[in-house]
């Protein structure tokens, strides 16, 4: 079976929300994403902000994320849930996987608004995954201190905080 590498920086990197738009995927392991850094400014079809990689004008900033292999006969299923081509374009990023510099496709935001901010249970699905494939402490106090927003769809938060409370 054909794969794909994806590297994931957001929510994707909880295992448990991945699966869910991809039954198949499996963590390859933590990457590390040199010279780009993470904003919350990708414009949701629900109001939030969701998390973007940028280029970084500091070339020493760097994203943390997980690597996936994803079969290639379900990966429509993640371009469709990601919003490939309405919202976020895939792009090619080459991170360091356990020692080995590995390319990798990665959903890039296409649709921006720097006041966005995150719904607490999207933060928390994101800190989830950091802690579940433990990214460095530091990294993960960074998460936390993002500010968040309230869902007024009080079902979706409370399935998505559920969700981010299994791992």
């Amino acid at each position: 079976m054909e794969h794909c590498l994806n590297f994931a920086y957001g929510s994707n990197m909880l295992t448990a929300r991945l699966r869910q738009r991809v039954p198949s995927a499996r963590a390859l392991g933590l990457a590390v994403l040199r010279g780009h850094e993470l904003k919350w400014h990708k414009v949701a079809n629900d109001g939030s902000g969701k998390c973007d990689i940028v280029t970084a004008a500091d070339s020493s900033r760097l994203v943390y994320g997980v690597v996936y292999e994803i079969p290639l006969a379900e990966k429509h299923r993640l371009d469709r849930a990601e919003g490939l081509g309405f919202g976020y374009e895939e792009q090619t990023k080459t991170v360091d996987l356990a020692g080995q510099l590995v390319a990798v496709q990665a959903y890039v935001a296409t649709r921006i608004d720097p006041v966005l901010l995150p719904y607490a249970w999207y933060r928390a699905l994101v800190v989830a995954g950091a802690m579940e494939h433990n990214l460095p402490s530091a990294y993960i106090d960074g998460l936390r201190r993002v500010p968040v927003i309230h869902d007024p769809d009080q079902q979706r938060h409370a399935e998505q905080m559920a969700l981010a409370a299994e791992a």
